[in-house]
């Protein structure tokens, strides 16, 4: 990757196709659930599917960089671990066997089969990434 020349895609920019082209989420919600316009949302969608296009067109590597976010506090303090222990992405803990998986988009929902995240799986009715229930 040494070689290749490199396209610079913004974290914004990156939020914003995601939403969009993969949650296929309309335009004023996706600016709402990333707090600006859907102007804005508009511009950063054409510069970063511009710079997407180009640099697959042109057998360049895309680094991703910058762009406005706010990272989430842990619970528990400013020094303290959170719940858990700090350990995992549940905490500390896997959420375990007989959960629900279900569809944020159109409320689907079927059983958690053990050893498949939910995250994993695909809405039948919308194909909308799942989550756990």
């Amino acid at each position: 990757m040494a070689d290749l020349k490199e396209t610079v895609l913004s974290f914004d920019e990156l939020e914003a196709i995601r939403l969009i082209d993969s949650e296929k989420m309309e335009q004023h919600k996706a600016g709402k659930k990333m707090k600006i316009s859907q102007s804005t949302l508009s511009r950063l969608l054409r510069t970063g599917r511009k710079k997407l296009a180009d640099a697959i067109i042109n057998g360049q590597a895309i680094n991703i960089q910058g762009g406005n976010f706010k990272m989430a506090q842990p619970r528990g303090g400013r020094f303290r671990a959170p719940a858990g222990g700090g350990r995992g992405r549940m905490g500390g803990f896997a959420a375990g066997p007989g959960g629900i998986c279900k569809c944020p988009k159109c409320g689907y929902e079927e059983t958690q089969v053990r050893g498949q995240p939910c995250m994993n799986k695909k809405c039948p009715k919308c194909q909308t990434q799942m989550i756990r229930g």
